[in-house]
């Protein structure tokens, strides 16, 4: 008697292979690993992009930059600098202030009146820093003074005050230029978190909102979008993520926002537009990213001031509108930002724009025309050579027939002749 036994589980994973080997693939099991794979953002939802540098030999030119290099530090890196260039500045003239009172022999003759000092009540390093300190900030206690019986202290109290004074320009401006910085103010500009693709007048389009959520207006605002895909030349080529212009109304000037109220940015899909032969099916297999880019001046402080944002595959909703959010109230208009990401669906072709503009246009043809394509369709109308050979055909019956009746005329007159 045969006994079914269980046997043991084997667990097998599958190597992983190299990029190159990847290439070879079927496609049914390169479309699995795409579809379990994680989306990879170029620009987070955020506005931060995705990028890391790497491998950056030339990192001197990082210094050559320093002012820009110490803007772009984060703020605890920013500050530990702030404070660890003061001080050791400090620290450096203190030693200045202390070398020269122990060479001169001011440490010496302390207490004595009848030695003039280099600089009074001096009589350690820790006096030295103190006085350091109150000439570089120009504080002035009036307890230490420097004599003018030391031409060297008067020296080094010169280089000190203008070294000073360019610490100080290059510090604090370093820090003012980090304390404006208009990136908190895009905190305030906000993006829908899905776009949407519907048909406006008749014709399909990609769209997203836009809001200011301040009462401080963006001046002179503008919009623009591009599109993140890989992409293959007939070469062979291949671009890894290839940036394509999205246009949102540059030729008609309505990528230029007037930024009062949230506005839906329209793409048109037409024959310039990427999208052009993506229909609703295929959009579900893209793999693209669509990075929108809005930017404007600060009313406040008229610093430039941009923000961003990004829509991937599984963002970009088919066949939905965006819920109003404007409504009148008595004396003024409100806006309900509860409602700014809400969108509803509506009644949208799945095809392509190619195939609903060339479906616009057959549906607009004359009756006359569209039998015509059916016939031709069809195979009921003769070609356009056998058509000639027919019309040849009977040029050249309608000519004999003319002969004959001509013969037969004559001969009909010959015999009436004969007769009479």
């Amino acid at each position: 008697m045969e006994q079914d036994v269980e046997s043991p589980a084997v667990i097998t994973r599958k190597p992983k292979l190299p990029k190159q080997a990847r290439e070879d693939l079927p496609k049914q099991l390169v479309d699995q690993v795409r579809a379990k794979r994680k989306i990879q953002r170029y620009v987070r939802k955020d506005g931060k992009c995705n990028v890391h540098h790497g491998n950056v030999q030339e990192t001197y030119r990082y210094l050559t930059d320093i002012f820009t290099t110490l803007v772009d530090l984060k703020w605890r890196f920013n500050l530990f600098i702030f404070v660890l260039v003061y001080t050791v500045t400090w620290l450096l003239f203190g030693f200045a202030w202390w070398l020269i009172a122990y060479v001169r022999g001011d440490l010496e003759h302390i207490g004595d009146n009848q030695w003039t000092p280099c600089v009074n009540n001096l009589n350690g390093f820790v006096s030295a820093f103190l006085f350091s300190i109150e000439t570089e900030t120009t504080i002035g206690y009036g307890y230490r003074v420097i004599t003018d019986q030391c031409p060297e202290g008067i020296l080094l109290l010169l280089i000190q005050s203008v070294l000073g004074s360019i610490v100080n320009a290059f510090m604090v401006g370093c820090m003012f230029v980090k304390i404006s910085q208009p990136k908190k103010r895009a905190e305030t500009l906000v993006f829908s978190t899905s776009a949407v693709i519907s048909v406006r007048d008749g014709r399909l389009c990609l769209m997203f909102r836009v809001g200011d959520l301040r009462n401080s207006h963006i001046v002179e605002a503008s919009i623009r979008a591009k599109l993140i895909k890989s992409k293959q030349t007939k070469e062979g080529e291949f671009i890894p993520l290839n940036q394509t212009d999205m246009n949102v109304g540059y030729d008609t000037g309505d990528d230029r926002l007037f930024l009062v109220s949230p506005l839906i940015i329209c793409h048109e899909i037409n024959q310039n537009s990427p999208f052009w032969e993506i229909s609703q099916a295929d959009l579900d297999k893209e793999d693209l990213e669509i990075v929108v880019i809005l930017e404007g001046m600060v009313e406040a402080t008229g610093m430039t001031c941009q923000a961003r944002s990004s829509y991937v595959t599984s963002e970009i909703k088919w066949g939905y509108r965006f819920m109003p959010v404007l409504t009148l109230e008595d004396g003024f208009y409100e806006v309900d930002y509860n409602s700014f990401h809400d969108i509803h669906e509506t009644n949208t072709p799945s095809c392509s724009a190619r195939e609903l503009t060339e479906m616009n246009c057959r549906a607009r043809l004359p009756l006359t025309w569209s039998v015509a394509s059916k016939l031709s369709q069809q195979g009921v109308l003769e070609p356009e050579g056998r058509e000639k050979k027919s019309t040849t055909t009977l040029v050249t019956q309608e000519e004999g027939l003319e002969e004959q009746t001509e013969r037969n005329g004559d001969i009909a007159n010959i015999e009436s002749e004969s007769k009479v």
